[in-house]
């Protein structure tokens, strides 16, 4: 844990704010069960003090995509039902069944190797089983839905988990793919013995009852992410990034900012250099184009984003509230992880994950 003193920016994460959108997400299923999807370190949050509090929250499910991370959370919650979307990769069953984490099997040959682990041990342990309704990624693919569907003996000796697939333009809800990815998984459900589905993500939670299902697995949203990017967010905002003010100095016409000079001011101006570059996640691409705000002023970028620096023009805020040491809001309640991803070009995951190790991480309202 870097100390507030000695870091360049300080990170909240508002682990109340967390759980309340784990549940709100939970409300809205009526019947089906809704997991925590704590992959990516969290995304980029914590595994530990995220999983803890979901768990408090009455998460049961949880998901994450390597053996290594259902490993990790495992050690934090004993007695959680963890799933690896990445599936069972050629001689990691028997740490899958050490650490009791259910693989999701994405071809027949992953079937194949599960079960002749399972006849070695035997014991019917768990696997879910995805398949392909249109991602074109992981999942068995039409042809290996056909052969499994004609030769159910294939799992016999499995114990059944979910049939999974997973949506993919779940965020626009008037998408074609959506009402096609749910019928193929619904013939596909008809045609496998497994009786327990998942189809939901975030955004698919929102397309409606029809695609719950009896489990859905919210990963964005839960970290306060806009699963409905045409509508108001609905979720609480998580984080809160606030970089250091190293130094404010005056410039004038024809002095220039940064790397490359790509600007240059038109008349006196006053910068603020702050303590956060593109290697503690601050994109370069928010260069000339992103902002920070000081209190409710906003002070945009000016010049190319540095590995350790960026430059802000505060020459609108008071001098009062710029001096070393102050603090200017870089994700926060004026500029969401969403409103930054789309000023950088890109989405509030990427944000949320590339956020660095150099912060000091300051959670507040959790159950601890």
């Amino acid at each position: 844990m870097v100390s507030e003193a000695s870091s360049g920016a300080v990170l909240t994460i508002d682990l109340a704010a967390l759980a309340a959108n784990w549940q709100s997400l939970r409300d809205r299923l009526k019947g089906a069960e809704c997991a925590g999807v704590v992959k990516a370190d969290a995304y980029g949050l914590g595994l530990e003090p995220v999983a803890r509090t979901l768990a408090a929250a009455g998460c049961r499910v949880f998901f994450v995509a390597h053996l290594e991370e259902g490993v990790a959370l495992r050690a934090v919650l004993p007695r959680a039902e963890i799933h690896v979307l990445n599936g069972l990769l050629p001689g990691t069953a028997a740490e899958f069944a050490a650490n009791r984490l259910i693989p999701v099997l994405n071809s027949l040959e992953s079937i194949d190797a599960w079960r002749a682990f399972c006849r070695t041990r035997q014991s019917a342990l768990a696997a879910d089983i995805h398949v392909d309704t249109g991602m074109s990624r992981l999942g068995l693919p039409p042809e290996e839905v056909q052969t499994l569907a004609a030769e159910p003996a294939r799992l016999d000796g499995v114990a059944p988990g979910y049939l999974m697939s997973h949506l993919a333009c779940a965020d626009e809800p008037g998408h074609p793919m959506n009402p096609g990815q749910l019928a193929a998984f619904v013939e596909i459900r008809r045609r496998l013995p497994l009786t327990r589905a998942s189809l939901a993500n975030s955004a698919g939670i929102f397309l409606g009852s029809g695609f719950h299902f009896d489990l859905a697995r919210p990963g964005i949203a839960v970290y306060g992410g806009n699963p409905v990017p045409e509508c108001p967010n609905p979720m609480a905002q998580v984080v809160r990034l606030q970089g250091k003010i190293l130094q404010v100095r005056g410039v004038d016409t024809p002095q220039t900012v940064g790397y490359g000079a790509t600007h240059r001011f038109a008349g006196p101006a006053r910068i603020a250099t702050i303590a956060v570059g593109y290697a503690d996640g601050f994109l370069r691409s928010l260069g000339n184009a992103g902002c920070g705000f000081v209190g409710d002023i906003r002070a945009p970028v000016v010049g190319r984003v540095s590995m350790d620096l960026i430059t802000l023009d505060v020459t609108a805020v008071p001098e009062a509230q710029c001096r070393p040491g102050s603090l200017v809001d870089l994700i926060g309640p004026h500029n969401d992880i969403d409103a930054v991803a789309g000023t950088a070009g890109t989405i509030s995951y990427e944000i949320l994950t590339g956020l660095g190790r150099r912060y000091h991480r300051r959670y507040v309202g959790g159950a601890d």
